[in-house]
């Protein structure tokens, strides 16, 4: 009976495609590269898919298959394939970029939050105890970490139920984004707000600040991150009915479909929204664009129905109010599940010695005293980041650029640990894709290779722009993490001796 009950929850070709689609593909990245490449950024989309998503989306579904049975995720596909060392500082940075991202969204939640509230964002004149907007958002992101730790720390799991109501939402928002976009080229005559002006509109980016090669280059780290999320993939092969057939066909499909979704909604995008008239204006940055972009589209809609100007003004608040509030929920839901499941995964995924025995506690299911030192971490990356004394709109775009980076940066180690893997015979490979050595050994150059460049080019192109400030904060966040690594290790090699670790390697 186990048996039978274990086959009829098998996934089908399209239940697969369903969960890798509902994995990866983020609404909000949409207007983000709309605001960065106008129409531009559709090529990059395209190409990221054949050089990242496709092959990386494999590797994670050959790691998954030979290492069903072992408990550590990502840390012990590492481990088995380069060694322990390499494996922590890879499975060290994972961790990491959770923290970088909670830097970010501790901050910029209170824009949706403030969408959902006034129909816009009103961060930017925000104000506590005469503090500037930024110094504010850094102060609330920090009080809003302290409130999640506290609460998640009791075990309180059921509150991250948001989260199915909030990303219902959000799901919802891409079809909104596609009847509104097409209803609006309807009644404007087939009239693109954004207009097409020859080839070089798929090429050459609106924004003033995505004009040299290095900056239209660093967009490649925004398209790798929106299909960021493929990791879970690696757990669902055993899961897939006649996995040898239709894994690689359902990922194939999955990727098409995604690589295409973002390109047709990006398009959409320059169907209601032009981007001087829009998005060039003062207050519209990187964290609040996509309420702008949907803002708009209301306000497009009431246009195009013959509405008056204020009626059309308010339904483009309504509209953005519904965005934010979706957003708001799914983030907050997220949120505190990312506070604590991250940080219990790696503690619980690596040799215990490799930590100090307070952090290890796990209590009402929750490690605690981790949370808490995780908590001050943050709260310090929040402040230091915050009162570093510049505008709002570098400030959202600084926090987007260090989330991109490392988001994308543990990406390396496991493409990176590939070639070690399918050439150590002992491991057994139930599943593969990669038929031969030079096969597995071509992807993990081509996507090591673009994940690399793509963050080379990212990092660098402030400093190109005289921003050396987010280039510095970039480079310090994950040189951070990997210097904590590599003391944490080195304190469980002087702890239980180098042979030791080899034997259990």
């Amino acid at each position: 009976m186990d048996t039978n009950e274990k086959q009829t929850k098998k996934l089908t070709l399209t239940s697969l495609i369903l969960m890798i689609f509902t994995s990866v593909f983020g609404f909000a990245n949409m207007p983000r590269s709309f605001y960065l490449m106008g129409y531009g950024a559709i090529p990059w989309f395209i190409l990221s898919a054949f050089t990242f998503f496709i092959p990386f989306a494999f590797m994670m579904s050959e790691y998954g298959s030979a290492f069903k049975t072992e408990k550590g995720g990502i840390y012990s596909w590492m481990k088995l394939s380069v060694g322990p060392k390499y494996a922590f500082v890879g499975t060290f940075m994972w961790y990491a970029s959770y923290i970088i991202w909670m830097v970010n969204i501790s901050s910029t939640i209170w824009i949706p939050l403030s969408n959902a509230l006034f129909g816009k964002d009103t961060t930017a004149n925000w104000s506590i105890l005469g503090l500037n907007s930024t110094q504010t958002l850094g102060l609330l992101g920090v009080i809003w970490i302290l409130a999640v730790t506290f609460t998640g720390s009791k075990g309180l799991e059921k509150i991250t139920k948001v989260t199915s109501v909030g990303g219902t939402a959000v799901a919802l928002l891409n079809i909104v984004l596609l009847i509104g976009a097409i209803i609006v080229l309807v009644l404007n005559g087939g009239t693109l707000a954004e207009p097409i002006v020859s080839a070089q509109s798929f090429i050459k980016s609106p924004n003033p600040s995505y004009q040299s090669s290095i900056s239209v280059l660093s967009f490649l780290v925004f398209a790798i991150f929106s299909y960021g999320g493929i990791e879970v993939v690696g757990g669902l092969v055993d899961q897939t009915e006649n996995a040898e057939v239709t894994f690689p066909k359902g990922l194939t499909i999955a990727a098409f479909i995604i690589a295409i979704g973002y390109s047709v909604g990006i398009f959409l995008t320059g169907i209601f929204t032009n981007w001087n008239n829009v998005l060039s204006t003062e207050g519209v940055h990187m964290g609040n664009v996509a309420y702008v972009v949907m803002q708009n589209l209301g306000y497009e809609l009431g246009q195009g129905f013959g509405l008056t100007e204020a009626a059309s003004l308010s339904l483009g608040a309504w509209v953005a109010r519904f965005v934010g509030l979706s957003m708001f929920l799914a983030l907050s839901g997220a949120f505190f599940t990312l506070s604590y499941s991250p940080l219990k995964q790696l503690i619980e995924g690596t040799p215990s010695e490799l930590w100090p025995k307070k952090m290890t506690v796990i209590e009402d299911g929750m490690p605690k005293n981790a949370m808490w030192i995780q908590c001050i971490i943050v709260f310090v990356f929040i402040l230091l980041i915050s009162f570093g004394g510049e505008g709002a709109a570098q400030f959202f775009t600084k926090l987007v650029l260090m989330t991109n980076v490392a988001m994308t940066l543990p990406y390396l180690f496991l493409s990176g640990a590939f070639a070690s893997f399918k050439k150590k015979k002992e491991i057994k490979k139930p599943f593969e894709i990669f038929k031969t050595y030079g096969s597995a050994l071509a992807a993990t150059i081509i996507v090591t290779f673009t994940v690399g460049f793509a963050n080379f080019f990212t990092i660098i192109e402030p400093a190109q722009n005289g921003d050396i400030s987010s280039t510095i904060w970039m480079i310090v966040g994950p040189l951070f993490f990997t210097i904590v690594s590599l003391i944490l290790y080195k304190r469980y090699e002087n702890k239980i001796g180098n042979k030791e670790i080899k034997e259990t390697a």
